[in-house]
């Protein structure tokens, strides 16, 4: 059986193209300029509803970090689960990958990965995000 092209596990907040790279969706506030995730209905700093949708940029610096013990059976632990700051002002939580454990350290530059979670009742392969260090980012940190 032929697995079809990858689908988002998050419709409307990740968008996976044909090669697999993807970028996540985010709003902009026409008013204001702000930028929020998800893609959102009304600004939080101004109020404002004329939004539009972002692709969002995909590096950003890790702010901080928890290590998961304990989790529900669909996730393998331990797994590191952080808050990743972006250019544009947005704050994203997502699972850290790509390294061991004792190599994440705040201020790391992490790029986001779209990696699969699974199929659909389909057979369809679900992608998902995750962030890993970049290359100028894996250089340790104290």
């Amino acid at each position: 059986m032929e697995v079809e092209t990858a689908v988002s596990f998050r419709p409307g907040e990740l968008e996976v193209d044909s090669s697999g790279a993807g970028h996540l969706l985010g709003s902009r506030c026409a008013s204001c300029g702000a930028h929020f995730f998800p893609v959102r209905q009304a600004c939080a700093g101004c109020l404002g509803t004329d939004l539009e949708a972002v692709r969002l940029s995909t590096t950003g610096t890790l702010y901080t970090f928890s290590i998961v013990r304990q989790s529900t059976p669909e996730f393998e632990v331990p797994y590191a689960l952080g808050y990743v700051d972006f250019s544009e002002g947005v704050r994203i939580m997502g699972q850290i990958s790509g390294c061991d454990l004792e190599d994440i350290w705040i201020g790391m530059q992490l790029s986001l990965s779209v990696e699969p979670f699974g199929e659909d009742e389909d057979g369809n392969q679900l992608s998902g995000y995750r962030f890993r260090p970049t290359e100028a980012g894996s250089g340790g940190g104290s």
